[in-house]
């Protein structure tokens, strides 16, 4: 997927119209439903939690990669806490590459391993950085290349309802979360999101 101008415009629209309050008709991008149920978005963690935890993250961000591990412990260690993780590929070319590639491959068993390798990249992404993390999971690039073509619809659904949904919450950058209904703009560190999440269970 490319993000093209007729994109470009819509965000823009939403941002200007949409305030991050969770309150839309269930068949708009932006609705509380689509935002923490979306039923393409792969989901981490306790798939029955009682808390929904949705991180807007980049490959290529730096702050997205230092906190994964973080993120991941505080799902774990809680036991009640589904996670769901959306590509929000801001940082170019390279971004949506590995998005698309990551999304594939859960079309083919292997999301959660491929998702872990391709956190663990450098921060600047080139196509052997992408390569070796497929390989990793046990993936080809010539492979994974074939699913985003076969399932480019479903990708590229899920990639323009994700850049929607960031725009209608008017984040500005990566990582940005929403938790229970509360949206954070911004890094949440392990306090922080321990406390959002016990504020969005109570």
């Amino acid at each position: 997927m490319t993000l093209t101008r007729r994109q470009l415009v819509a965000m823009a629209g939403l941002a200007a119209i949409a305030p991050p309050s969770l309150v839309f008709a269930e068949t708009d991008p932006t609705s509380r439903e689509m935002v923490l149920h979306d039923p393409d978005a792969p989901v981490l963690g306790n798939p029955k939690g009682d808390v929904t935890v949705v991180e807007y993250f980049d490959y290529q961000c730096p702050y997205c990669k230092s906190s994964y591990g973080m993120v991941r412990d505080v799902v774990e260690q809680d036991g009640k806490v589904r996670l769901v993780l959306k590509d929000w590929p801001v940082f170019g070319g390279a971004s949506v590459i590995a998005a698309q590639a990551v999304l594939a491959s859960a079309r083919l068993g292997k999301y959660e391993k491929t998702l872990d390798a391709m956190f663990h990249t450098p921060n600047k992404l080139q196509q052997a950085d992408v390569e070796k993390a497929l390989k990793k999971a046990g993936l080809t690039f010539d492979g994974v290349g074939k699913a985003v073509v076969e399932h480019q619809a479903w990708i590229s659904g899920l990639l323009d309802r994700n850049w929607v949904q960031a725009a209608a919450f008017k984040f500005v950058g990566t990582p940005s979360f929403v938790v229970g209904t509360t949206s954070f703009a911004g890094v949440l560190d392990r306090k922080g999101l321990k406390e959002a999440i016990a504020k969005a269970r109570g």
